[in-house]
């Protein structure tokens, strides 16, 4: 260790280290800055996009489903455009954003009858969200739908990774449904009581409980 006699010698030393430290602290700097740089121009970018997401879902949202029902007719023109715009938001937009659009398409084409369809864009959503409570909402309509598609055994195996005691109840009904659409009678009482002992709603309960006594008849 180096003892300075002098403040002299003190600032002779300083003066030797930054000569011969210079580059490495010039480099430690400027290095510095461009992180902390790139970072806010990241962060600017992220929220711009998210932004231009949002106004864009806005947009295809609202011309999926107007909320000017004077304007029902009007639009339903336009429908094949709407719903094309509303596919590619949905591949541009890897985000719940573009989550949103698919749920909200999948609704389009239920109305529309074309179910096939509707699946597709669920499947979809499914892969689009990490999300677990969006997760389980997607695959509880993803169950219903193809329930309605005649596809049980299906349907049975996405139910099967809903996550969450709040969506058991409702996904053990659907269970239900789907074991007594199969013709097994034990096994559609058990998920009808297992969604009674769920924590269900009031009004769900009761249906639960409609069900198991007409299983009884």
């Amino acid at each position: 260790m180096e003892i300075y006699t002098t403040a002299n010698d003190q600032a002779d030393a300083v003066r030797r280290f930054f000569s011969e430290n210079i580059r490495v602290l010039v480099v430690s700097v400027v290095l510095g800055i461009s992180v902390l740089i790139g970072w806010h121009y990241w962060q600017n970018h992220q929220n711009t996009t998210l932004k231009a997401a949002s106004f864009s879902y806005q947009q295809v949202s609202e011309a999926l489903f107007p909320r000017d029902k004077d304007l029902g007719d009007k639009k339903s023109i336009d429908k094949d455009h709407d719903v094309a715009a509303a596919e590619k938001f949905i591949q541009d937009n890897n985000n719940n954003y573009g989550v949103f659009i698919a749920l909200e398409l999948a609704n389009y084409f239920v109305e529309q009858k074309a179910f096939d369809r509707a699946e597709q864009q669920l499947t979809l959503a499914v892969d689009q969200t990490k999300d677990e409570n969006l997760l389980s909402l997607i695959n509880l309509r993803l169950a219903r739908l193809q329930s309605q598609l005649k596809k049980p055994d299906t349907a049975l195996k996405t139910l099967n990774k809903i996550q969450g005691e709040g969506w058991m109840a409702m996904a053990e009904d659907i269970r239900g449904d789907l074991f007594l659409s199969k013709g097994d009678i034990v096994a559609a009482r058990a998920a009808y009581t297992k969604g009674i002992e769920s924590n269900a709603s009031q009004a769900l309960q009761v249906l639960l409980r409609l069900k198991l006594d007409d299983l009884s008849d």
